[in-house]
């Protein structure tokens, strides 16, 4: 059986999965979400680090004595 198929017969008239199901159901749904927020967050700080490196910075080391 598909997931989404249960869950969606779920909502229906008749009960196609106990309330154990749903509750897994859920949970996996909002744990996929969960994991495309954080694969989000991620792309976007290294987008942020890539642009705040300013490779010309630091590349010498100028000591007078």
């Amino acid at each position: 059986m598909d997931m989404n198929t249960n869950m969606m017969s779920s909502y229906g008239v008749g009960p196609a999965m106990g309330p154990a199901g749903l509750t897994y159901a859920i949970g996996t749904a909002l744990l996929g979400q969960s994991l495309n927020l954080a694969r989000e967050m991620g792309d976007s700080m290294v987008q942020m680090l890539e642009r705040s490196v300013t490779p010309e910075l630091g590349g010498t080391i100028d000591l007078y004595v």
